[in-house]
């Protein structure tokens, strides 16, 4: 019954994912407003009324061969990257089997090589607002999404059909004893015995243990293959999913909201404290899971999960489209914060982020070197499997502080648009009335470029004010939703491994993600 459940949500997932990324887009554009009026008046609602409003062509305008050329080309040039600069290489947590995936790190240099070499071109033209690049992946915005759905489910199709000739699940992720260890802990291994080594990546298949249910949905969904590799021309070998873990997506985030500071200051010739305080955030972040790549190797997302559709869309389509959807409302209606506010959310953006990189900072030392001067007066439990459950420090104070971290910096991201929500109307000699009036926001920008907005319209909150957040905050409920369940499947993974070990941990360590609340 558990598993016809679990089947049954998972095919709904499936449909509803790839379709809910439209009308974020659609429902909120740069036409008619966000959201579009017509949805203001759900009573006298026309889909007619709608599609005008939005511009709607049809599934035809849904896709053009172009997107999908261009996303294959960087794809393409990611993974010549990966392969020529120099990388770091890493060892992965034990397998199963018993042996190690040797790892190639070079997301941030990659990252970087990628936007000087689009930073060049932008400016052979000698001007910004001449590229074509920007331009170009702001109107192709829904074709990039269409081809990128269809990249996630191909690549998820094509693991799910390999994985039927893997036969042995991994004994890690079956008995929860997966060398991930949550919540600050470190795992007591021994020196003498050296791990095995594998000639190649195909003699370290195994399966995921959660999606090898044989519900087919739910198997999917998770993935059934641990760490599917593949063997490319000139490229050669490769773990699909620790390289698709950050490259593609992250970078293509920030790459939207480059998109949209440039097109902020084509329509209005400036770009908004707001527009930089979302930018410059998500940068932060971006940059710093790129350049501590490595770190991924002990998430959940590389021991335990499977690689199917749920990575597979989430990396490629949910983070660059979901995620840079602040920048991109910005971009159309520009708000003003002033210093004060400007500060506020500064000091919510370093607080989030100082939570988020001392607590991993703290829980990658203790798992690396627990004699290490910052971490070897922490106290801690050793459980009968040999790991040690930190019980002091970020980690004495909630199982998952880090995730306290992640939400503030998601709060970040959003408030800079404050009570979002505009309307697009014609122009009007009586724009500065105070009915058009708002001391935080544009509300009146003519937008006479044909790349941007048409000619002779102005930006305005009117009725739609307030309604831009479903929206616009959109990503911080969701977050929250994701943290929790990322917690609630970590406890529960903890809770049968660890036994009566972790009661006592719990028992130690009262709250789970918010000291004193929850």
């Amino acid at each position: 019954m558990v598993r016809t459940r679990a089947g049954t949500f998972c095919a709904l997932l499936l449909i509803v994912l790839p379709i809910i990324c439209y009308p974020f887009y659609l429902l909120c554009n740069d036409i008619s407003g966000c959201p579009s009026p017509a949805l203001l008046h759900p009573s006298t609602l026309k889909f007619r009324k709608l599609a005008q409003e939005i511009q709607w062509l049809g599934l035809a305008g849904l896709y053009n061969t172009t997107s999908l050329l261009v996303l294959f080309g960087y794809y393409a040039f990611s993974l010549l990257l990966w392969k020529i600069l120099p990388a770091k290489e890493v060892q992965g947590t034990e397998l199963g089997n018993g042996h190690r995936i040797s790892y190639r790190f070079n997301a941030f240099s990659s990252a970087l090589f990628t936007l000087c070499v689009l930073t060049a071109l932008t400016l052979i033209e000698n001007d910004i607002h001449r590229s074509p690049i920007w331009p170009w992946i702001w109107d192709n915005y829904v074709p990039l999404l269409t081809a990128s759905n269809l990249i996630a489910w191909a690549l998820a199709v094509f693991v799910y059909i390999r994985s039927f000739s893997v036969k042995s699940i991994s004994s890690k992720t079956h008995n929860g004893n997966t060398s991930s260890q949550p919540n600050g802990s470190a795992r007591q291994t021994s020196k003498s015995t050296p791990s095995p080594q594998a000639t190649s990546l195909y003699q370290l298949r195994e399966l995921a243990h959660h999606g090898t249910t044989g519900a087919l949905p739910h198997d999917f969904f998770l993935g059934r293959e641990l760490n599917p590799p593949i063997t490319l021309p000139l490229i050669g070998e490769i773990d699909l999913k620790s390289f698709m873990e950050l490259r593609p997506g992250m970078l293509g985030w920030l790459l939207f909201d480059i998109t949209a500071l440039i097109r902020q200051h084509r329509h209005y010739g400036h770009i908004t404290d707001s527009m930089l305080l979302v930018v410059i955030s998500q940068a932060v972040y971006i940059f710093d899971a790129l350049i501590n790549e490595p770190a991924i190797l002990t998430t959940m997302d590389i021991t335990t999960d499977g690689f199917g559709f749920m990575l597979s869309f989430g990396d490629l389509v949910w983070v660059p489209f979901i995620y840079s959807l602040q920048a991109r409302y910005l971009a159309i209606h520009p708000v003003h914060l002033g210093p004060w506010y400007s500060a506020l959310i500064l000091t919510l953006l370093g607080t989030g982020y100082y939570i988020f990189r001392a607590t991993n900072s703290q829980k990658n030392t203790f798992r690396t070197d627990p004699t290490h001067p910052y971490v070897k007066n922490l106290s801690y439990i050793t459980t009968s499997h040999g790991s040690k459950l930190l019980t002091s420090g970020w980690w004495g104070r909630a199982r998952h502080i880090n995730y306290l971290g992640d939400w503030l910096l998601s709060w970040s991201y959003c408030l800079p648009t404050l009570a979002a929500g505009y309307v697009i109307v014609p122009s009007s000699p009586f724009r500065d009335h105070p009915q058009h009036t708002d001391s935080l926001v544009t509300n009146a920008a003519k937008l006479p470029d044909p790349h941007s907005l048409r000619g002779g319209v102005d930006v305005i909150p009117g009725e739609a004010k307030g309604w831009g957040m479903l929206v616009t905050y959109f990503f911080m409920i969701y977050f929250l939703v994701l943290l929790v369940h990322r917690e609630r499947r970590d406890e529960d993974k903890c809770r049968r491994k660890y036994g009566k070990d972790w009661e006592e941990y719990c028992r130690q360590v009262r709250w789970r993600i918010i000291p004193g609340v929850y």
